[in-house]
């Protein structure tokens, strides 16, 4: 047996020196392992299969396990940004190392901006050898990120049915109070983070809108605000190229004959620059005002 057959058979990414022992290895097999890089040594005790992810091995390197954003994108949720490692400790731990050397005990200056968490967990059954349960991450996250952001994870996670909706009751009675106005805002319709980003805007803003409404001879949008204008929340991913354009432009000539106003926003302006979606809703509603639509 390879040290990948090992590791892919007991469905590990980290393992244990005793749990290697016991299926053959040898304290001189595991040295030369990691001398030609077959292995990684983590931790004092712990190994590693080379092309881990990052993430995973500063988590175990340090002394913790994945928190927070890099738990929940590991599991597969929606985050908006996973550049860094957020890493979850136990209340007593101890003999703490640098994320990117064993070698080195934890300091200010060699954290390469990984985030700690330090919190209790409401489910430690959940975690796994180099993880947080993703209950447990989505509490981290409401704590750690903005609302809006938070709000995405959320709704993610259950729209991809990765919880369950009976487990956000859990995740809320252990937030603080000025977070609870954010339960009763989840929906698991939303197809996307950004979706999920863009109603919380909407919603903030003070607007009356519905979300994925079917249209007669156009199909589903993802919103409808004050009953005139269709909001989609464009991708590169999903109208790139020209058909896809030609796909669109078709469906907001469709919109129009219809009488809706068609507003297409891009990812960056509803994570990075929301004021300018408000503004450019404000605008339509004030143009749906100004001129009376003649139907012949």
């Amino acid at each position: 047996m390879t040290w990948t057959d090992y590791f892919h058979e007991n469905d590990v990414r980290i393992a244990e020196t005793s749990a290697l022992v016991a299926a053959g290895a040898s304290w001189r097999s595991l040295r030369a392992a990691t001398e030609s890089g077959s292995l990684i040594r983590a931790r004092r005790g712990q190994y590693a299969l080379p092309g881990i992810d990052p993430h995973v091995l500063a988590a175990v390197r340090l002394g913790g396990r994945l928190a927070c954003i890099s738990a929940a994108a590991h599991a597969g949720v929606f985050v908006l940004d996973s550049t860094f490692t957020h890493i979850d400790l136990a209340p007593n731990a101890s003999r703490l190392r640098a994320p990117h050397n064993r070698f080195q005990s934890l300091a200010p200056a060699n954290r390469d901006g990984v985030e700690l968490h330090w919190g209790r967990l409401i489910d430690p059954s959940a975690c796994t050898e180099y993880s947080v349960g993703l209950v447990d991450a989505l509490v981290q996250i409401v704590r750690c990120q903005e609302p809006r952001f938070a709000l995405a994870s959320l709704d993610n996670a259950l729209h991809q049915r990765l919880i369950r909706p009976k487990a956000i009751a859990g995740i809320f009675a252990v937030l603080p109070g000025d977070i609870q106005y954010l339960c009763p805002l989840i929906d698991s319709r939303s197809e996307s983070g950004q979706e999920s980003v863009l109603r919380f805007v909407v919603q903030q803003a003070g607007f009356e809108f519905a979300i994925q409404v079917a249209i007669d001879g156009v199909g589903r949008v993802d919103m409808v605000v004050e009953g005139c204008i269709v909001v989609e929340a464009d991708s590169r991913r999903f109208h790139e190229g020209w058909e896809a354009q030609a796909r669109d432009r078709t469906r907001d000539c469709e919109l129009a004959m219809l009488g809706y106003f068609s507003l297409r926003v891009l990812y960056r302006d509803i994570m990075y620059h929301p004021e300018r979606v408000v503004a450019a809703i404000k605008g339509l509603l004030a143009a749906s005002r100004r001129y009376r639509t003649v139907i012949l």
